[in-house]
């Protein structure tokens, strides 16, 4: 048929704006803000990691994103796999919402879990609500949150299937709760348990926890109580998870003789470490502190073969939304961090061994500190007298005071109290518009910085004290700055 006039302007229209997007978009791998080593999508949004797992021989990193923009929304999961935890290829978008679905508003976070050959997902769906039947209220949007399932049964985990109706519809009666989201399944002898992330209006955080037969199909769980919950701050914010009103992202697993819960709120991230009654199955935490002082959020853990706990989270921007459009990309993974626990049920974050692979020749350093080329390189500081430590680019980045008096580190002003018998080490990765650090084995360190010029600058590390310095160049993941080579 012969377009209509009106037909051809719109089509030539729409082809002429096509060519100037095209021609304004961003020449991501020529971006120095990119990472060489991190793991992130090859364009738009990014943020939560989501279901990792090893399976088939292969890890699977699976994360929220936006298939459409460099910022939130449309929230779907892709797909990245790995040998090794460190160099990754693109795999097709796993998830996407589904219209007129449970998740018709997004496909929120959740986790893998293998079950035989087959691997599920058990997520959250969120759908437009009103603020009545809300579960979510974050000044923005107003949305219900139910807990979703899907299958695989693709050797490579690319193919999945919804189920379409929520596994777990409503919240638990009786509670007047400020979310319902980020489910994590674990199985414990006849039982598969379920903690969701949760909190109760102007009483705190919580998490809420399930379980369902071993023997079932997960489609059926029964709500038992809170695992255990917090205290809230009574300062009220738009959205519940600001002020502490709402934990989310939790994580619960049993690690070294003991018992872990990770949980997300007030922009932070917490662990607690202690003891789960498995007659009442309630938590009691002991200890407790921070596993990152700054740019890392909604953190999720895995097993590696080896029985390694293995930490993932978001490292995202902070730069203005204007500028995440302007750039065509947004967040990117952190490197996995090894979790342990010491015998007194302290935490210990190590960074993964393996990632020594990545370095590809010695930077010389000495007593007045080093250079690493182009924002890309690794450190590592140790030492057990007094020292300091300074990140420059065009002005500081980051500065560390570490005193033997008190065993501690100042960063920045924020103060880490290490343990008698840990090592003052200062583990360093830069890449790009990220430092990574892990500081005496206890916490993470992660910032993020900008530069305006086209070409990433050098990273000066002056010291006083005279640590000892080692420092290494790093082999990128791929040939570009675009991170994964795609399947």
């Amino acid at each position: 048929m012969k377009p209509t006039r009106r037909q051809f302007l719109a089509s030539a229209a729409a082809l002429a704006l096509r060519a100037k997007l095209h021609a304004q978009a961003p020449d991501l791998a020529q971006d120095p803000h990119r990472p060489q080593f991190h793991l992130l999508p090859a364009k738009n949004w990014m943020n939560d990691p989501n279901g990792p797992i090893f399976f088939n021989g292969h890890y699977h990193m699976f994360f929220q994103y936006n298939p459409h923009a460099a910022t939130w929304g449309d929230m779907s999961w892709n797909h990245a796999i790995s040998p090794d935890m460190i160099h990754w290829t693109h795999l097709p978008v796993a998830m996407t919402p589904t219209p007129g679905g449970p998740d018709a508003f997004g496909c929120f976070s959740g986790t893998a879990l293998q079950l035989g050959s087959r691997v599920a997902f058990i997520y959250t769906g969120v759908v437009k609500s009103t603020p009545a039947l809300a579960t979510l209220r974050d000044g923005n949007n107003d949305l219900l949150e139910t807990q979703c399932l899907a299958w695989s049964d693709d050797p490579k985990l690319i193919a999945w299937h919804k189920d379409p109706t929520p596994i777990i519809p409503t919240t638990p009666p009786g509670l007047k709760i400020t979310g319902f989201r980020d489910p994590s399944p674990w199985r414990d002898g006849d039982w598969y348990f379920l903690t969701v992330g949760s909190g109760v209006e102007n009483s705190g955080g919580c998490v809420l926890l399930h379980r369902s037969p071993a023997s079932g199909d997960l489609r059926h769980w029964e709500y038992l109580h809170p695992l255990t919950t917090g205290t809230w701050t009574g300062k009220k914010t738009p959205n519940a998870c600001d002020d502490g009103e709402m934990w989310e992202c939790p994580d619960f697993f049993a690690l070294d003789g003991g018992h872990v819960l990770i949980y997300s709120t007030m922009g932070k991230v917490f662990w607690q470490s202690g003891h789960l009654d498995p007659a009442t199955m309630k938590f009691t935490p002991a200890k407790s502190g921070l596993l990152d002082l700054d740019a890392f959020y909604a953190p999720k853990t895995q097993l590696d073969p080896h029985g390694r706990r293995i930490l993932w989270g978001w490292i995202p921007e902070r730069r203005s939304d204007d500028a995440l459009r302007a750039a065509g990309w947004a967040g990117m993974m952190s490197l996995p961090r090894v979790l342990n626990l010491d015998p007194d049920g302290t935490l210990r974050i190590t960074a993964l061994p393996q990632l020594a692979a990545l370095r590809a020749a010695p930077i010389p350093a000495g007593k007045q500190g080093t250079t690493l080329p182009k924002a890309t390189g690794e450190l590592l500081a140790t030492g057990s007298s007094a020292y300091e430590l300074s990140f420059h680019a065009e002005t500081e980045l980051l500065h560390l005071n570490y005193s033997p008096s008190t065993h501690t580190f100042l960063a920045d002003g924020k103060s880490i109290q290490l343990q008698p018998a840990d090592q003052p080490t200062v583990h360093a990765f830069i890449d790009g518009s990220v430092l990574e650090l892990i500081l005496g084995g206890r916490i993470g360190y992660t910032k993020r910085f900008y530069y305006p010029q086209s070409t990433a600058p050098d990273i000066s590390v002056t010291t006083t004290g005279a640590p000892t310095l080692q420092a290494w160049t790093i082999t990128p993941i791929s040939s570009n700055r675009l991170t994964t080579p795609a399947s």
